[in-house]
């Protein structure tokens, strides 16, 4: 099979394709056929050596999956059933491959009125805001939830995530998403560049951070008495940390796992018409480096795809 992989930490140059042996599933794994992989901000990150998550090159990257199900040792699955998922996350999965084999507790069936460009890009965002908002901050009706980077991979779907669980949702989106993130829901969207979110959104009782940094540390701000602030980004600031609890505030760093219950809530939302996931872009499986190129320019709109 064909792999994308790297000897040296770099620019997206150093990815390159490869013929490597054909994985095989171990009992309670299944081979699965790869259709499409979902692509995340980290990757590049891992690719350029800026922290040693999977070790010194060579490796693999990629987690997000959506393929066909070629050999199964599981009883959870058959050879022909179409599945996602996020397999062995933070543990290398070797996804940007033609074949991948995965704990099959680690996937789910695929739903129908999903595509597997669409099912790719929902795993590692999808999960990140489900644990994020239902598992930790437990969000329920009537709930005020503010989530930066509305209209990115994470935020869009937690805008949508959150509309489920009845909350009232104000997403902080640049001008040009206004209209994107309206449509998938949020009841407010705040224009970050045009105005200081802390004066204009009220009291609300969670926050689902995105983009860490300073907007994390005023989220603190905003939050009711006994609010929650829940970050994907910046999870071990200590001195933030102790400034949340000096304030009686709550505060959870998301590490996301692996997850099939969460994972078959997802799939359950997007087979009843609850939850879209938006492609800003695909590219074939040759263009890998252009993927990466297009990541770091950041300011994406969901998620980008690969092709296999």
């Amino acid at each position: 099979m064909r792999v994308i992989t790297q000897h040296t930490y770099g620019g997206p140059e150093v990815l390159t394709i490869e013929d490597a042996p054909e994985p095989r599933p171990r009992p309670t794994e299944v081979l699965v056929r790869i259709e499409a992989i979902g692509l995340n901000p980290l990757e590049p990150r891992l690719r350029a050596g800026e922290f040693p998550l999977l070790g010194r090159p060579p490796f693999v990257l990629g987690w997000d999956i959506s393929g066909v199900v070629e050999e199964s040792q599981s009883w959870r699955f058959r050879p022909g059933d179409e599945v996602f998922g996020m397999p062995l996350f933070p543990r290398a999965a070797n996804a940007y491959a033609e074949f991948v084999a995965a704990p099959a507790l680690h996937l789910t069936r695929k739903p129908a009125s999903l595509s597997h460009v669409e099912a790719a890009a929902l795993p590692v965002a999808g999960l990140t805001a489900w644990q994020g908002l239902v598992d930790l901050a437990e969000v329920k009706a009537g709930d005020r939830v503010l989530v930066h980077g509305g209209g990115g991979g994470v935020g869009h779907l937690a805008i949508q995530l959150a509309k489920s669980l009845g909350a009232h949702v104000i997403a902080a989106a640049s001008a040009g998403k206004r209209e994107f993130v309206r449509g998938l829901g949020a009841d407010e969207v705040v224009d970050y560049a045009a105005a200081d979110f802390t004066e204009v959104t009220g009291d609300v009782d969670v926050v689902l951070d995105t983009l860490g940094g300073e907007v994390a540390a005023r989220s603190l701000e905003v939050l009711r008495p006994g609010g929650h602030l829940v970050t994907a980004v910046a999870e071990e600031d200590t001195e933030l940390i102790a400034k949340f609890e000096a304030a009686g505030l709550r505060f959870s760093g998301i590490g996301v796992e692996p997850d099939p219950v969460a994972l078959r809530g997802l799939a359950s939302l997007a087979a009843r018409g609850e939850l879209r996931v938006h492609v800003q872009e695909t590219f074939p499986f040759e263009r890998i480096a252009d993927a990466h190129r297009l990541i770091e320019r950041g300011h994406l709109r969901g998620k980008i795809v690969l092709t296999v």
